[in-house]
């Protein structure tokens, strides 16, 4: 299972930037609306410490990481959801992500041409919001149609769905998408045939300058960002795009220095990435051998048999139990032998809901 990130935002908001830096593929970016036209696509690994931890201690062949796929989709501007710009290929672009990762300049520079004339996180934002919206309230006026000869025929399911059409387009004409609603169980059943681009969780990047890196707590561009995702519930993070595209092209050992001059435990970009990859729901559990140690991405809840399936589609079906340890049980027991010798070792069935770092065996029979 790998997250789909779509890279989204304004032109010359450093969408490109940041994902050369992400991936380093090497996608153009250049000082112009519309340079990217097709969207370039790219994977990554996702940041996990645990990974060469369980390597030190097996000494696998190879090691796997679990990974994110980011699409850096074409920038857009107003009037995108009436084909404004390359407004059809955007929103096309974006139907086909899990998530959304929404860029926003933060920034003042000159030489960098904005396409609204001025910096306003605010604004950008609501725009690309209002086109996502507006691309919404089209495919819900599509479905009212179609929902709404089906009750003329009697069909008594059309009336739950009558009811959140409804709900959504009142949301709509107040500025709101899909996200900001709670919808019961049998409603979110009927959602999974709405294609909803503002159901789509929502990341936000505040791209500030090298200069503002530091001072970033104290940007009011950046607390604009900030602002709107605590209204929303969504994540945010501060990156500097251009600093993260130099670090991209580093060594470990030259990273880490780097990072340590800017005193930052971290990069933006392990930060942004791990954030994505929690956005869903999403977590790890590994398998460790000789031949290799891999990161296993599943959904927070899911069940034995489920996560078996991952690996292979046989395990699912076969499935006879799961031989299970924790990282921390593990780790602290020097390997599975360790951990076994002092009963923490675990045989658990199809209704055991697997936990993040869970190290397993999966037992089967096809």
């Amino acid at each position: 299972m790998t997250l789909h990130a779509g890279i989204v935002g304004l032109p010359n908001v450093g969408k490109s930037t940041l994902f050369n830096a992400i991936t380093q593929v090497g996608a153009e970016a250049a000082n112009y609306p519309f340079c990217t036209i097709d969207p370039n696509v790219g994977m990554v690994e996702v940041p996990d410490s645990r990974l060469q931890i369980l390597a030190d201690m097996v000494h696998p062949k190879k090691i796997v990481s679990a990974t994110v796929e980011f699409v850096d989709i074409a920038g857009l501007v107003k009037g995108a959801s009436k084909g404004e710009g390359l407004g059809n290929k955007f929103l096309s672009h974006i139907r086909e992500v899990d998530a959304i990762v929404h860029v926003v300049r933060c920034f003042d520079d000159e030489n960098v041409i904005h396409v609204e004339g001025n910096v306003n996180p605010k604004r950008d934002i609501e725009t690309i919001d209002l086109e996502l919206i507006l691309a919404d309230m089209e495919s819900v006026d599509k479905r009212s149609d179609r929902t709404a000869k089906l009750l003329k025929m009697g069909d008594k399911k059309a009336q739950g769905e009558v009811s959140l059409i409804e709900r959504l387009k009142e949301a709509f004409n107040q500025g709101k998408g899909a996200r900001s609603l709670t919808y019961t169980d049998e409603e979110r059943e009927i959602l999974k045939g709405f294609p909803l681009l503002t159901l789509k969780p929502v990341l936000y990047v505040a791209n500030v300058s090298e200069e503002g890196l530091s001072a970033a707590a104290d940007n009011p561009y950046v607390q604009q960002v900030m602002s709107i995702a605590s209204e929303e519930g969504a994540e945010a993070v501060v990156v500097c795009a251009q600093i993260e595209a130099e670090i991209a092209e580093l060594e470990d050992d030259e990273k880490e220095v780097f990072l340590q001059d800017l005193g930052l435990k971290e990069s933006g970009l392990d930060q942004l990435i791990r954030v994505a990859f929690d956005l869903l729901g999403l977590m790890t559990f590994f398998t460790a051998g000789p031949m290799e140690v891999k990161a296993w991405t599943i959904y927070q809840g899911t069940k034995a048999p489920r996560a078996a399936g991952v690996i292979h589609t046989d395990f699912e079906h076969g499935f006879i139990r799961a031989e299970v340890v924790s990282y921390k049980d593990f780790v602290e027991n020097n390997g599975l032998n360790g951990a076994r010798d002092k009963g923490l070792v675990r045989l658990e069935g199809k209704e055991y809901v697997m936990q993040n770092g869970d190290i397993v065996h999966f037992r089967f029979n096809v």
